[in-house]
């Protein structure tokens, strides 16, 4: 299972994103960002976001 803290990218938020694959957490981290946050994501900051997806 690969997971995302969104608090490990800088957000004041506790969201942690499941899933089976780094493309499908990346899927719902952009989501995310978008509703929660009110921010787009950029593919250079969808490449950061890739080096803090760890195997849980």
């Amino acid at each position: 299972m690969k997971t995302l803290h969104c608090a490990d990218a800088g957000f004041d938020c506790k969201a942690v994103i499941h899933a089976d694959t780094e493309e499908e957490v990346l899927t719902q981290a952009t989501e995310h960002a978008r509703e929660v946050h009110g921010v787009e994501v950029t593919p250079e900051m969808a490449e950061q976001l890739r080096t803090l997806i760890k195997e849980e």
